[in-house]
This record gives structure tokens, C-alpha cells and sequence, in this order.
């Protein structure tokens, strides 16, 4: 199998798991009717699947602000997927090398503000990829500030602007600055909330392409009571 994403495309449109040379045709004619151009990649179906947000300033500074665990292994749009914050089942290893490579990635490029990185992280072995780098607020980045406190879009202005984090109050605190990384000792938990009845024919498969209407979050001291927050707030 192989994997197919219609450039320049919101939200996974024309995207999807291609099984044999016929799924592959159908799903690029599709593609092809909503984007000039599809990406034709490698299959990393059931690899875990996990986000990380970097800030760094003109003098260099660079922090990661919040790392993001999917609940769905890849296949499912993150739109679409319930997300744990901080990551639950990477090892202090894993957790490290994906921090270090994102750091590194946001240096190398040259982004000054806010940055979303995606990695697809095979659970059986050391192997990762990554799968996009969004040098922009996304719909993570909202996830991971609130989840943080951390005033993702604030201090992405401010960046902008050539202020230097070190300069820059922590919105908490009122007293130390901008440049730390936030430490969790409690559960986030964000599930996505469809409207799927008022649409005739519609599918309720979830995939790569998003379908999600919305979303919830929730706090916990541990993921169970986090997670069942969350399924609660769902029908309220």
C-alpha cells in the first residue's frame, strides 16, 4: 500500500490509503479534481503518531512548548483523532530524540515564531519520519496552548516582531519569562465532536481526510479521568 495527499489542501482533502494500483487511480482522480498536484508516499499505517510545538526567537532561543500523543495510530486525520497531552507511551528516549530532531529541524529552516512539527514513530523500533512541519499556528497549536497555558499566538506576535524570549513576561507568573518549558503534572485530553447526520450518504469511516465539526478538551490527573471528561463533554 502506498499514501496519497492532494497538495496544497486543508484538513487531509483527497488524501487516503491506496491498497492496490486500482484504489490508487481512483483515489488520484479524485485528488486531482480539487488540486493541481498529489504527493505519492510511503504506507506508515498503524505507526504511531506524534506532534510536538517549537518557538524560537532571532537570537536562537528554542524551546519545545508541548508534545501531543494520538490516540489513533496513523491513518486517522489528527483532526479527526483523540489527543493526549503529554505523550503517554514514549519512552524518555523516544521523547528526547523526537524534542532534539524538532529543535533542530526549526533551526535548520530558520523559523522565528511558533512552529507545529508531525512525526509518524514506528512502535516497534527506534525508525521515524517526519511527516509534515507547519511553520504556523494550527489547530495543535490552540490544542497545546490551552493545555499549557503557554500563550502560543501572543508570544508568536511577539517573535515576529524580533523580541527575544528571555524578554518576553510569562503571561502565569508575571515574574520569570517566556523562555521555559512548560511541565505537566496532569492529563489533557482532546476528542473531536461530528455532525455526520445532516449529511445523506456520508460515510462514517474515519481516515485521513477530516470530518470533525469540533472538538473538546479535558483535564485530569491521570488519562482515565481526563478521557472520561472528555467522552462526557462530547453529548453536552
Amino acid at each position: 500500500p502506498c499514501m496519497i495527499r492532494s497538495a496544497f489542501a486543508l484538513g487531509g482533502l483527497g488524501s487516503g490509503i491506496c491498497n492496490d494500483e486500482a484504489h490508487l487511480r481512483d483515489m488520484a482522480r479524485k485528488a486531482f479534481s480539487s488540486s493541481p498536484q498529489i504527493l505519492v508516499e510511503k504506507s506508515m499505517l498503524g505507526w504511531k503518531e506524534v506532534e510536538y510545538e517549537v518557538v524560537r526567537d532571532a537570537a536562537d532561543n528554542c524551546i519545545t512548548v508541548c508534545n501531543m500523543e494520538n490516540f489513533d495510530p496513523l491513518g486517522v486525520h489528527t483532526g479527526d483523532s483523540i489527543v493526549i497531552a503529554p505523550s503517554q507511551t514514549l519512552s524518555n528516549g523516544d521523547y528526547m530524540m523526537l524534542r532534539d530532531t524538532a529543535i533542530n529541524v526549526v533551526r535548520h529552516l530558520g523559523i522565528i515564531g511558533e512552529c507545529n512539527i508531525q512525526y509518524a514513530l514506528d512502535p516497534h523500533s527506534d525508525d521515524y519520519c517526519i511527516i509534515e512541519v507547519n511553520p504556523r499556528l494550527s489547530r495543535s497549536s490552540a490544542l497545546a496552548s490551552k493545555a499549557t497555558g503557554y500563550p502560543l499566538a501572543f508570544v508568536a506576535a511577539k517573535l515576529s516582531l524580533g523580541i527575544q524570549l528571555p524578554d518576553i513576561v510569562n503571561q502565569v507568573t508575571k515574574t520569570t519569562t517566556a523562555c521555559f518549558e512548560p511541565s505537566l503534572d496532569y492529563i489533557v485530553t482532546k476528542v473531536p465532536r461530528w455532525d455526520l447526520t445532516k449529511f445523506d450518504r456520508v460515510s462514517r469511516k474515519i481516515g485521513s481526510a477530516m470530518k470533525s465539526v469540533g472538538e473538546v478538551m479535558a483535564i485530569g490527573r491521570n488519562f482515565e479521568e481526563s478521557f472520561q471528561k472528555a467522552l462526557r463533554m462530547t453529548d453536552s
